[in-house]
């Protein structure tokens, strides 16, 4: 049976921050504790929750506390909409970055943390040294609801991809890199790279869970180009591991130049141009429409448009 949506007139908020405590001490008197309430307070906190969810949420198990599955679920929603109530009623009228201790919170793959981070984390600490980031890192995939993500987020960092392209999405170039290769001092191999040198070669594939690149992949047309799939012998969730897994093997990988020209220190490895005339990669910010003319948001975009042009 389908629950009716609930007004939000009829709903008490306090009950909203507890339950965020809650869940995250899976405690009743450390939540109490956490919200400043005393120990009756919480238990009746619970009793009303319980009730309003049909569900026991905390579960008895060998001595302590677990979540129930509701809760679990509740667990991944009522964060980011507490988050979204703070953020609500935190807004002014004037933003001051050197005052301000407002939360931005952004998402992007450990490839863009590496290229720009530590210019952003510089420039947003000179210019607002009180202001907190949330950086969350992708891992293997973006949020399947990006619009939905960015409603409760402050931006997001990723190449152009078509459901990105919606409305109610807004954008923003950040900057322009492009494709290396990267092997072993002692890999055989030549200074230039022919096609055929990655079709023989087995590869290090950073965030491709099945080893491919699907055409919308970054280097689709590439791997358009190759007459066979690439034989990967390691996969790995991170960019920035990439050539850790290349050294002193005859292994192959494809990088980004900002990351690749990091390994420059590195004399047991070789950063070679890519073969095959791949695309450029474009890193763009993506924020929700709503954010489009918050003066804090506008501040943002700017800090990190600058930490883009002096990171490159």
């Amino acid at each position: 049976m389908t629950r009716r949506p609930t007004s939000l007139a009829s709903l008490d908020l306090n009950l909203l921050v507890f339950l965020r405590e809650l869940l995250r001490e899976r405690n009743v008197t450390r939540a109490a504790e956490r919200v400043g309430v005393s120990q009756p307070t919480a238990s009746a906190a619970l009793s009303r929750l319980r009730r309003h969810f049909n569900d026991q949420l905390l579960v008895r198990s060998r001595g302590s506390y677990v979540l129930s599955p509701l809760a679990v679920q509740l667990a991944g929603q009522v964060e980011p909409v507490c988050t979204s109530l703070e953020r609500l009623f935190a807004t002014s009228p004037e933003f001051d970055p050197m005052e301000s201790e407002r939360e931005f919170t952004l998402l992007m793959p450990d490839y863009v943390l590496a290229a720009l981070g530590e210019r952003f984390s510089r420039e947003m600490y000179e210019a607002a040294p009180s202001i907190r980031l949330h950086i969350r890192v992708v891992r293997e995939a973006l949020p399947s609801d990006v619009l939905e993500t960015l409603r409760v987020m402050d931006g997001m960092i990723s190449a152009p991809k078509a459901d990105l392209r919606t409305p109610g999405i807004r954008s923003q170039e950040l900057f322009r890199d492009r494709w290396v290769c990267v092997v072993d001092r002692d890999n055989p191999v030549g200074d230039r790279l022919e096609l055929a040198d990655l079709e023989r070669l087995p590869w290090v594939v950073p965030h491709h869970p099945d080893g491919g690149y699907p055409p919308s992949s970054p280097l689709g047309p590439l791997m358009g180009r190759l007459a066979t799939r690439p034989r990967v012998a390691v996969r790995v969730d991170s960019y920035q591991a990439t050539p850790y897994l290349v050294a002193g093997t005859d292994r192959i990988a494809i990088l980004q130049h900002r990351i690749a020209r990091r390994l420059a220190a590195r004399t047991d490895l070789r950063v070679l141009d890519c073969p095959g005339n791949p695309p450029p990669i474009v890193e763009t910010l993506w924020w929700h429409e709503q954010k489009e003319h918050d003066e804090a948001h506008r501040w943002l975009r700017q800090i990190l448009q600058q930490a883009a042009k002096w990171s490159g």
